[in-house]
């Protein structure tokens, strides 16, 4: 089971997270609503997340189809669903940027592998309602 600790440290909305490892993780809402832009939103860090543990995938495929990567950087844009109570996140593009001497076919079955099966992040997003879409931009 995971445990995270969470406390109040900076004004009204300006909260750190801590994980069973020790790392820590500064959250805040928007300064319209009372926020100091102290950290990330927590709707934001489900976005991080989903780069991240994607990430983590593909770079583990690509390295045991011996692909040597010299760079990555993955941006991802989110929509949320517009609703009284609720926003959850729509529509959700991934755009996966590497370089090295990486075979393009590889990398984007390495990244729709991540998604549709290994990322537990992009399942409970999708689970959620969320579509997730994803580019594959590879150069030397």
């Amino acid at each position: 089971m995971a445990t995270i600790e969470l406390n109040l440290v900076n004004g009204e909305y300006g909260f750190e997270a801590k994980d069973q490892s020790g790392h820590t993780t500064r959250m805040d809402t928007k300064p319209e609503m009372g926020g100091q832009n102290f950290g990330t939103r927590p709707m934001e860090l489900l976005l991080e997340a989903l780069a991240g543990c994607s990430s983590v995938d593909v770079v583990s495929i690509l390295g045991k189809q011996k692909q040597k990567i010299d760079g990555l950087k993955v941006v991802v844009n989110g929509e949320r669903k517009a609703q009284d109570d609720l926003s959850l996140w729509k529509d959700i593009e991934m755009v996966f940027q590497l370089k090295g001497d990486i075979d393009q076919a590889k990398a984007e079955k390495a990244v729709k592998l991540s998604i549709d099966k290994y990322c537990s992040v992009a399942a409970t997003l999708v689970a959620a309602g969320a579509e997730i879409t994803t580019k594959v931009e590879v150069s030397k």
